[in-house]
Formats: structure tokens, C-alpha cells, sequence
């Protein structure tokens, strides 16, 4: 009959412990991997827009020369930056023409958003002439935070507009 030391007790408890804990970090690792496996990519989401489908954006490309990136909430939620890359600037020059009038629409209340002008910067907006695979902005107050994540808005610069697009 073997005799239980003080000893021989925590060794036992000491090999326990050590099971236990390489059993329980292993599982741990195996769901910390499976929780980081990459999400599905919808093709939608190749091309940089979420919140546009892939044949609207081809529309885009298509018609107007550029490639809707999205509209994001900035300076803690009190502007939207709207971002768009252009891939035809003879098609897209409209969208930098500073006279053409340029404000979101809140879908849910319709109430519109205009770009803010500084006195010695000017409107919040790109007005420069536009280059294949460059990336630009258009900055809209929103006052109150109206529009918070999540929310659908229209974008809409002289006769461009898009419809539906959702704030992130």
C-alpha cells in the first residue's frame, strides 16, 4: 500500500494542475483559431465598398468614372467622409467641379447635409483635377450627430447621386 506524504501530495497535485493546464490552454488555442479564421469575402467587399453590390458599382465605373469606397463617420461622429477612387477622370471630373452642388441626405429624415466651407481652406472637398487610382474626399457636417453608424444615406454632388449608402 503506497504511504501519501506531504511530499508525494504535491507532486500528485502539481501533475494535475500541469494536466489540466496544457488540456485547457489547447483547447483555448484551437477556438481562439477557430474564431480567427477569415470571414467570407462577398464580392462586394473585393472591391473595397460594403455597403454597394458589385453591379452597382460597375454601374459607377461604368457611368461616372469612379469606384464608390464609402461614407464614414469622422471627428467623433459630428462630419461624414464620403471617399470615392477614380477610375476614369474625363468621366469623374464633375464630381472635383467645385460649382457643382454638393450634400447627403439622411434616409431616414431627409434632412440634408452640406460641406462645410473654412474661411481660409474652402469647402471640405476635392476640387483638383482627377487622376486614374487616386482616392478622394468629401467632408459633410452632421450636426447633432444626426447620422450614426449604420444609417443609409444619399450622396448627391450635382447630377451624380447614390442612393442607399450605409454610414460605417
Amino acid at each position: 500500500m503506497l504511504k501519501m506524504t506531504w511530499n508525494n501530495s504535491l507532486m500528485m497535485t502539481g501533475a494535475l494542475a500541469a494536466i489540466f493546464v496544457v488540456g485547457s490552454s489547447s483547447a483555448m488555442t484551437a477556438e481562439v483559431n477557430k474564431s480567427a479564421a477569415k470571414p467570407e469575402l462577398h464580392a462586394d467587399q473585393v472591391n473595397g465598398s460594403k455597403t454597394l453590390s458589385a453591379s452597382q458599382n460597375l454601374y459607377f465605373k461604368r457611368n461616372w468614372g469612379i469606384e464608390v469606397i464609402g461614407v464614414h463617420p469622422v471627428s467623433s461622429g459630428y462630419m461624414l467622409n464620403f471617399r470615392y477612387r477614380i477610375t476614369d477622370p474625363v468621366k469623374a471630373k464633375s464630381l472635383n467641379d467645385m460649382k457643382s452642388k454638393a450634400y447627403v441626405i439622411d434616409d431616414a429624415t431627409g434632412t440634408r447635409l452640406a460641406v462645410p466651407a473654412m474661411e481660409k481652406v474652402g469647402e471640405l472637398r476635392s476640387g483638383v483635377t482627377p487622376e486614374t487610382g487616386r482616392t478622394y474626399f468629401m467632408i459633410f457636417g452632421n450636426p447633432g450627430k444626426l447620422v450614426k453608424s449604420g444609417g443609409k444615406v444619399t450622396v448627391v454632388v450635382g447630377n451624380f447621386h447614390v442612393d442607399g449608402l450605409v454610414v460605417n
